[in-house]
């Protein structure tokens, strides 16, 4: 049963990294569409907003569980290497964007339309550059997108039970079901607050918030 949920290592790791950042790239696509009707689609902005959390807190573990392991001199990490240098220098950036990102997200929904003052801005820019570094660490981890689905590294004909089964894919699949699920449930949950923000004229002149 440990083996079921925690086994894997530094494969499992990867796919679940990769698997998350698919899971990402889809939200984020549909959190773009809201950008473009903001004024119409503010309540689904909201609510995927929230939903992002889970799965964005579950990348940054994965990524960081990596990191950990890799220089604390665990072998099969050190086997594999550290991510390529680019991946490396934005993490911090990417960090940093994120904490940004999702901590002025929150306090403009608990202050409401009125009381935006400073913090649009902020969560506009930080969104923007979060937007553009995340992208890129994702197109940097494509690679691995065809391992993910099956394909061994020997070539199309292979297949690699450690990346989309054998120990630990229970708890992979756990991990991140439960990440979306978090979210989920932090978006419904705060649900009532978006009241403000969904009111008529909470986007005068098309500004939006």
């Amino acid at each position: 049963m440990r083996s079921r949920l925690l086994g894997g290592g530094v494969n499992g790791n990867e796919w679940l990294t990769t698997a998350t950042g698919i899971v990402l790239v889809v939200l984020l696509t549909a959190i773009g569409i809201t950008i473009l009707r903001i004024g119409q689609l503010t309540w689904l902005h909201l609510f995927l907003g929230l939903l992002l959390i889970g799965p964005v807190a579950l990348k940054i573990a994965t990524t960081g569980y990596r990191f950990v392991r890799y220089y604390a001199h665990n072998p099969p990490y050190v086997d594999r290497g550290p991510p390529i240098w680019p991946l490396r220098a934005i993490a911090p950036v990417i960090v940093a964007t994120t904490v940004i990102v999702f901590a002025s997200g929150i306090v403009l929904l608990f202050n409401g339309p009125r009381d935006r003052g400073p913090w649009v801005s902020i969560h506009k820019v930080s969104f923007i550059a979060w937007l553009v570094f995340t992208a890129l660490h994702v197109l940097g981890h494509l690679p691995r997108v065809g391992q993910l689905l099956g394909v061994s590294r020997s070539g199309p004909g292979g297949h690699d039970p450690t990346l989309t089964g054998g120990d630990g894919a229970a708890g992979r699949w756990i991990a991140l079901v439960g990440a979306v699920v978090a979210g989920v449930v932090v978006a419904i949950v705060l649900i009532p607050q978006f009241g403000t923000w969904t009111a008529a004229g909470a986007f005068p002149h098309h500004h939006h918030g």
